[in-house]
């Protein structure tokens, strides 16, 4: 039932045919998948910019790609917008059965469900990224269901998984370090507890082979161990990731933002109940997210998505073992959770899959309505839609200045026919090439040399940005202008 009411506040409340889409990434990563589709291979140079054209390039979510441009090739950016729609909703499907799998009470699964909602719309973008957040949620469902033993079979199955998971999305780096994080937590039980420190040990052995098998599926992909250099190295390049919005801590002063702070709030708690509760895996696990949700705000849907339904398991076994209480409220609360446990039963009773046979044609269907087909597509407000068909009308060869906010949009736009200067490929591009780009965009003492060493002739730019005064001051002409960019021409 939430799975169906997330996906229909996606397309028709969250507007899922504009705001998905309201990052330009979105355009390369489609029209790149459209070129694997056709081509059969995978470009190995950059294909889109003049700045860097010809460049070695690592694609490390090409598979994603591909789902987007077959997406886009069906049905357009309403596929493409149906696709991630339809991922969102088995996102918090996957969320609720981490709940459960947990420990977790249905009543508190509920109550938590808006702040998962809310805290991960943040990120509700067609990008590869959320066909991660899949991957994640499999892997930390899997370690709360892991067997006393690992047999080879399963080993098997979780090198497979990492297999396609590296090909989709960076994010399979971190499907290891889970494993390991809960081998660390067995260990950690068994120097520290009288428990059963055979069963401990057998279980820290068990989760270290799952994080090696991890490792290993990882490495079928096109560029061999390659791939995990280039992401690691990319990840620790603060020169680089510090100059990248999204992976600059959150502004709590945002409208929402109490949403998020009381997500992190209450993902804290439960894990530190968790280490009380002898939980150590989860400790480990939820304290990590919040602390990576706090530096970066990127991080913050896992927050929800995961350590959430973590946080419940240790609230929910707290409330169940609360002995202590007035026999009164005691009563009362054990009323409570009898009740919540036969709704739990009967929700495993419903026939999920023919309910969502029913539900999700329907809603997708009403994607098809001319009031909502109308408004699917890249938001003119943010864009420039409108300024695109001027751009159309300059020469092949011309050189066009524009920012990487709407790099990736004149990828899409033009097919990857026109050429652009920068898009939203950061690790690609690099850390010089985006301290040279910040001083060009702002329009700082030199940005003037650098305009003339990359010989634009063309400058499509934001409406109240900096460089277009400067560029205006420098002699440029203006060719269009509308509320979002102005297109100039060098005199």
């Amino acid at each position: 039932m939430l799975a169906v009411v997330t996906l229909a506040y996606c397309l028709f409340v969250f507007d899922a045919g504009t705001q998905l889409f309201r990052d330009a990434d979105s355009g390369w990563h489609i029209r790149n998948g459209e070129w694997i589709l056709e081509h059969h291979a995978l470009p190995r140079t950059d294909p889109y910019s003049f700045s860097k054209a010809g460049q070695p390039w690592i694609q490390w979510e090409w598979g994603t790609d591909v789902l987007m441009g077959l997406a886009h090739r069906l049905d357009g950016l309403r596929g493409v917008a149906s696709l991630y729609a339809l991922v969102l909703a088995l996102c918090i499907w996957m969320c609720c059965r981490l709940h459960f799998a947990a420990g977790g009470d249905f009543f508190l699964t509920a109550l938590l469900a808006p702040l998962i909602v809310t805290t991960t719309s943040l990120h509700w973008l067609a990008r590869p990224h959320v066909i991660g957040w899949l991957f994640l949620l499999g892997a930390v469902l899997y370690c709360e269901r892991a067997p006393a033993r690992f047999d080879r079979r399963q080993l098997i199955a979780v090198a497979a998984v990492s297999a396609v998971w590296a090909n989709l999305h960076g994010s399979f780096i971190i499907g290891p370090v889970i494993a390991l994080l809960y081998a660390k937590g067995h260990l950690l039980r068994r120097l520290f507890w009288p428990l059963d420190r055979l069963l401990e040990k057998e279980r820290t052995r068990g989760f270290l082979r799952v994080m090696l098998a991890s490792l290993a599926g990882s490495l079928l992909n096109p560029y061999g161990w390659r791939l995990h250099a280039h992401v690691i190295s990319y990840l620790r390049d603060e020169a680089l990731t510090s100059r990248v919005a999204e992976f600059q801590s959150f502004n709590f002063h945002d409208k929402g933002a109490h949403a998020v702070a009381l997500t992190l709030a209450l993902a804290m708690a439960g894990g530190l109940l968790a280490f009380c509760q002898k939980q150590v895996g989860r400790f480990l696990v939820v304290e990590l997210l919040v602390w990576e949700g706090l530096v970066s705000a990127r991080v913050l849907p896992l927050v929800a998505l995961l350590g959430l339904p973590l946080a419940n398991a240790s609230f929910s076994a707290a409330w169940r073992g609360a002995h202590n209480l007035r026999s009164s409220l005691q009563r009362k609360m054990d009323a409570v959770l009898a009740y919540s446990n036969r709704l739990q039963q009967f929700d495993r009773q419903i026939r999920g899959t023919a309910f969502c046979a029913v539900a999700v044609p329907l809603l997708l269907l009403a994607l098809r309505a001319p009031a909502f087909s109308s408004h699917i597509g890249f938001p003119a407000d943010r864009f420039p839609v409108k300024a695109a068909a001027e751009v159309a009308k300059l020469p092949a060869g011309a050189r066009l200045l524009a920012p990487d906010s709407f790099g990736g949009y004149l990828i899409y736009r033009f097919d990857g026919a026109r050429k652009v200067f920068f898009d939203g490929r950061s690790d690609f591009y690099g850390a010089g090439f985006m301290k040279q780009y910040l001083v060009l965009v702002n329009a700082r003492p030199g940005w003037q040399e650098i305009v003339r060493a990359y010989g634009f002739t063309h400058a499509l730019v934001p409406s109240d940005s900096a460089l277009r005064a400067a560029l205006e001051q420098a002699g440029w002409a203006t060719i269009y202008k509308d509320d979002v960019a102005v297109l100039l021409e060098a005199r």
